[in-house]
């Protein structure tokens, strides 16, 4: 009988066998000897690339991304990078691969939190908030969006990109505004609107089920002007919502990248809205560095370099404190 491959986070160059994975993508690439085929796979341990080299013809027909595979691989470094070489995949059979193991949620990244834990926080964070317009804004969105926001992630590939990362994305900095909005004499249920509806156009932007992909409107469109609508829209359905109070929530979504170069409309006027554009990067950068660290698919005290965060990262930070 074929060896099992390990989870992800514990595969070697030396590991060999047949597992399960989520083809989250597939693309046929050209090479020096000829057509190959470049793989994202992921477990619930996180996420590898792979690469088939031979009967390409005959595989790259066999499973589409997006869906579950049935995979025999081995380990292998490409640049001091751990990848997987695959010998051969296929599409799974549910009925007839659960016999031998597989479930599709041990094949889909989840938020560390439950998802019902951090909807309760949701609805706490909103129940929380003082202003009577506000929260009524906030209350409709929320149930017209529940069963995307308990599972959505708030990203493709970038950061808190798996299930449930929409949730652990906004709630975090729902927590980072309210107490900066204290520090600095803001407007804190201002600023935790912002919290949770800046990213909200996400939740269309992204197609999930379980692979992630950009809808037709979310390439066309994006995420921060389907955002603005959603709240210009919600608004408008309750009747005598302040038109200035629209404006200022609206601002906050328009802005939140920060500057017209990351793709923001307007850059931010007003404190709640530089609050929210610094606490929604610093959360997004904290999450791309602690995949990066976490990441075992390379060796050494440093990790390989992050394109996105344009540097290397000390792993230092993991070690156990040294004896005093």
């Amino acid at each position: 009988m074929m060896a099992t491959l390990p989870r992800i986070k514990q595969l070697t160059a030396e590991s060999s066998g047949v597992g399960f994975f989520l083809c989250v993508q597939k693309d046929v690439r050209q090479g020096r000897a000829g057509d190959f085929v470049s793989l994202a796979l992921q477990d619930a341990t996180g996420r590898i690339a792979a690469k088939i080299f031979d009967d390409v013809e005959r595989l790259k027909g066999e499973f589409d991304a997006g869906e579950f595979v049935k995979v025999r691989a081995r380990g292998n470094l490409y640049n001091d990078r751990l990848q997987l070489i695959v010998e051969n995949i296929r599409r799974v059979h549910p009925d007839q691969d659960r016999k031998d193991g597989f479930r599709e949620e041990d094949c889909v990244l989840s938020a560390a939190r439950p998802l019902d834990e951090m909807w309760a926080e949701l609805q706490a964070v909103v129940r929380g908030v003082s202003d009577g317009w506000i929260r009524a804004l906030l209350e409709k969105i929320v149930c017209e969006n529940e069963e995307r926001l308990r599972t959505w992630p708030a990203a493709q590939t970038l950061h808190h990109a798996y299930r449930g990362g929409f949730l652990e994305h906004v709630l975090k900095i729902a927590e980072v505004v309210s107490s900066l909005a204290t520090i600095y004499g803001a407007n804190r249920d201002v600023a935790v609107a912002g919290a949770l509806l800046h990213d909200i156009g996400k939740l269309y932007e992204l197609d999930y089920g379980p692979a992630t992909s950009y809808s037709r409107e979310g390439r066309l469109v994006g995420h921060i002007a389907i955002g603005a609508r959603l709240v210009r829209e919600a608004a408008s359905a309750i009747d005598g919502f302040p038109p200035a109070l629209l404006t200022e929530l609206e601002h906050l979504v328009l802005s939140h990248h920060g500057c017209l170069e990351f793709g923001s409309p307007v850059v931010p006027m007003t404190i709640e809205a530089f609050i929210l554009s610094f606490a929604d990067d610093l959360d997004a950068k904290i999450n791309m560095a602690r995949q990066a660290i976490g990441d075992e698919s390379s060796d050494g005290e440093f990790t390989a370099w992050h394109g996105r965060l344009e540097r290397v990262l000390w792993r230092g930070a993991l070690r156990p404190p040294a004896a005093r």
